[in-house]
């Protein structure tokens, strides 16, 4: 990963500062205008590396039971300009196709008791990493370069490992099924499960094929249907299917032999449609745990959906590079603190196996944050007197910032 020739340097007349603080409720919480939050996002000394990693380390131990499972998946924040830090025009299925977006990989560790995320890292496009003048107004340091999102899932696979964070299994959609990602798996003792496109080639003891071959030849026999789980609406069953392939993906100094690797093809029992994973385990392995790994990736999909909605992870409205770092620290914590909670709350109601809570779902993150405002936060200050100061503070500001964009049109004008 070879830093990428910058553009070169331009002049710029800086416009109206964007505002480096989310949308935090200062005035809910009584404070008299946003500067204290300002400051905490982008001036305040404080190491939010390691406020991150002393939060992990609790959560982890809390949510272990033997068989933790590390989940990437990236997801993206839409943005109205350019000015915040690695936004650009580029893919992102939780926006829905191509869009002016932030994109960040995220990490969950995930167990049978709870799950929730415990790393992430900011993608930039290859433009953007090159661009020279947007970096340096956003801080983005200098040593950092452009990495593919495989790549970012590595690096934090690395720290969970140097972190002593335990795992046996690493999953992943199509985006992280490249050889280089799981011969890291490899080299770091982990097994994996992840997607493939229907062209990817494997190596069977036969010949070599694409994956969409190898399941048109499979016969009746090798598919076994198997639930996979239980939704709103009842449960989902799958046809499944399991076949040896020859591994590619070796790191120096290990054996091709060692351990099982295999091609997973899942079926839809009604439209036929067909899916891929790339299986390795570094020990035997059946059917029935392959198949519930795969069900457990969307652990991730759902830490992103609660993450966003009860910490607010995707409203951070940041411009720079410490910022959304920040950020992102401040929603990750609350949320593995209602995560774990939560977690610790159904294994206790578990426990006492009271015939009272028997027709009670368990609890979420959401109804436990619901719980904790109604019981144990203080209520959102909303006097008169605060609220007045707060819609003229509002005016002001909004002048001001009308004034400084109407003077960096007129430069804009009249500057060739």
């Amino acid at each position: 990963m070879s830093r990428l020739p910058g553009k070169r340097a331009r002049p710029v007349l800086r416009g109206p500062r964007r505002s480096n603080a989310p949308g935090l409720p200062d005035e809910a919480i009584g404070e008299r205008g946003p500067h204290r939050l300002h400051h905490l996002l982008s001036r305040a000394v404080w190491d939010e590396q390691a406020v991150l990693k002393r939060t992990v380390a609790w959560a982890v131990d809390l949510l272990d039971d033997g068989d933790g499972i590390l989940i990437a998946d990236e997801t993206g924040d839409a943005k109205s300009s350019t000015d915040a830090v690695a936004a650009a025009r580029q893919y992102s299925g939780s926006v829905g196709g191509v869009a002016l977006c932030q994109v960040a990989v995220h990490l969950t560790f995930a167990t049978s008791a709870g799950h929730c995320l415990i790393d992430r890292r900011l993608y930039f496009t290859k433009e953007w990493a090159a661009d020279e003048e947007r970096r340096e107004l956003t801080g983005v340091p200098d040593e950092l370069c452009f990495a593919t999102k495989p790549h970012l899932a590595q690096d934090m696979l690395r720290t969970a490992g140097r972190q002593g964070i335990p795992a046996s299994f690493f999953l992943g959609d199509e985006v992280y099924g490249g050889r280089e990602l799981r011969s890291a798996c490899r080299e770091l003792g982990l097994g994996y499960v992840v997607g493939v496109r229907s062209n990817h080639q494997v190596a069977t003891p036969a010949a070599r094929l694409s994956v969409a071959q190898v399941a048109a030849r499979l016969p009746k026999r090798a598919w076994q249907r198997m639930r996979t789980g239980a939704g709103q609406k009842g449960v989902r069953d799958y046809d499944w299917a399991m076949i040896e392939v020859i591994a590619d993906d070796a790191p120096d100094g290990h054996d091709l032999d060692t351990g099982t690797s295999v091609l997973l093809v899942r079926r839809h029992r009604y439209t036929r449609t067909v899916s891929y994973y790339r299986c390795f385990a570094p020990g035997p392995v059946t059917l029935a745990r392959l198949v519930s790994l795969v069900c457990r990736r969307w652990r991730v999909e759902d830490d992103f959906q609660d993450a966003k909605e009860i910490c607010h992870l995707d409203k951070g409205q940041v411009t720079c590079w410490n910022s959304w770092h920040r950020w992102s620290v401040i929603a990750l914590v609350a949320y593995a603190f209602l995560a774990v909670a939560a977690a610790l709350e159904r294994a206790a109601q578990t426990g006492r196996n009271d015939p009272a809570e028997a027709d009670l779902v368990p609890l979420s993150s959401h109804e436990l944050l619901r719980l904790r405002r109604a019981l144990i936060l203080p209520p959102p200050r909303r006097d008169r007197p605060h609220l007045l100061w707060w819609s003229t503070w509002r005016r002001r500001h909004q002048h001001r910032a009308r004034l400084c964009h109407r003077r960096w049109h007129a430069y804009a004008d009249t500057t060739p």
